[in-house]
């Protein structure tokens, strides 16, 4: 008995140490999941907080974006002062009578163009120039309506206040004095400006004066799309509102010797002008063209002009090719007729008065006619009266 009593003993007591054994071991695997879950949670957090980092680098990115947009066009002077050759530029206005104008381009070269503008009431030529990385006017003629190619005609001195348009580099901030007291600065680069032609992203230049202020803006490839000028008491501003294909064209009045030769007619010729074309040849050619039977030739056909220009002194120089006399075949009063509408039609096209005409060089010299050297023709209306009346 007492063997059995032992052994129940015995199994008793390995029951318990059993039991123990197999508590401490689930306790374990509690303690684990528990830590586990723990790390998950701690993981989880990790994750949002990073999470919550890259939104905000993010949002910062783009503000910075956003704040450095017009820093980060890299546009440059030359992309404003595009080839406007035979381009017609119609400007609508408002403010004044004179804010609607046109431009035209008369001549156009490497860096350089001579532009025309015209408001109704007066034409304004100016060769504009691209050069050490800004737009300059260079000459600026008022009250001019003849055609003269000035593109490389320098300034009357070099001390001469250039106006300058455009200045690089492009960016805000980019200052320069104008004119007088004025001051001009590039205020945006990226402003949003909308024209009968189109809207555009457009260059602001802003130029400041003791009592008024202009605002210029510019377009890629284009240039000039609106100006606004205003003060204290009015403002004046002028919008693109079209690019014409056209060329340039001119009212031309042509004399021409009647047969009774004593009296002249003359007859007004529009006459057109392509950017770059020259003058005298375009005045050749339709000169030639004689509008009917009524008055006769003053040019030959192969007369030709061989210079014509608009001196300092205010006369109108020109000279003719020989066949001007070997081919004219008239006497005395035929021959001053043909010299008269000559004079008349040169110095009424440069609004002057007199006219120093050579041949080959040399002063007009005839069996009937003779010049000396810097002696001029000049320009009457005397006796003249218009084609077919």
């Amino acid at each position: 008995m007492k063997k059995i009593a032992s052994l129940f003993s015995l199994l008793a007591i390995g029951f318990v140490l059993s039991s123990c054994r197999f508590f401490e071991t689930e306790d374990s695997v509690v303690s684990e999941s528990v830590s586990s879950q723990n790390q998950v949670t701690d993981s989880s957090k990790e994750s949002k907080v990073s999470s919550e980092d890259v939104d905000s680098s993010i949002t910062q990115s783009s503000t910075s974006l956003e704040d450095s947009k017009e820093e980060a066009i890299e546009n440059q002077v030359t992309d404003y002062f595009p080839k406007t050759a035979n381009k017609e530029y119609v400007y609508v206005g408002e403010g004044n009578e004179y804010a609607s104008y046109t431009v035209f381009t008369d001549y156009e070269a490497t860096n350089r163009k001579q532009t025309r503008t015209n408001n109704g009431g007066t034409e304004v030529v100016k060769v504009i120039a691209l050069e050490q990385n800004q737009l300059s006017i260079l000459l600026k003629q008022e009250e001019t309506y003849s055609r003269e190619n000035w593109l490389e005609r320098k300034q009357s001195s070099e001390n001469d206040e250039r106006e300058i348009q455009i200045k690089g580099p492009i960016k805000v901030g980019t200052s320069w004095k104008g004119s007088g007291e004025r001051t001009s600065s590039i205020t945006s680069i990226q402003t949003s400006i909308t024209t009968p032609v189109g809207t555009f992203d457009a260059l602001e230049v802003t130029t400041q004066g003791a009592e008024d202020k202009e605002v210029s803006y510019y377009a890629l490839n284009i240039g000039l799309i609106k100006s606004v000028f205003s003060s204290d008491s009015y403002t004046v501003s002028s919008t693109l509102s079209e690019i014409n294909e056209i060329p340039l064209t001119q009212t031309i009045r042509f004399y021409y010797p009647n047969s009774d030769g004593a009296t002249l007619s003359y007859m007004d010729k529009q006459v057109a002008f392509k950017t770059n074309d020259v003058t005298r040849k375009r005045i050749e050619a339709v000169y030639k063209e004689v509008p009917n039977d009524q008055v006769g030739n003053v040019l030959s056909k192969n007369t030709k002009i061989l210079s014509l220009y608009l001196n300092k002194d205010g006369y109108v120089y020109v000279d003719f090719s020989k066949e001007l006399i070997s081919e004219m075949n008239a006497g005395t009063a035929f021959e001053t007729m043909i010299i008269q509408s000559l004079v008349n039609t040169i110095g009424g096209y440069y609004n002057v008065n007199e006219v120093y005409l050579t041949v080959a060089g040399k002063p007009y010299s005839t069996g009937h006619i003779q010049m000396e050297k810097g002696e001029t023709f000049k320009v009457t209306n005397k006796n003249t009266v218009e084609l077919g009346k």
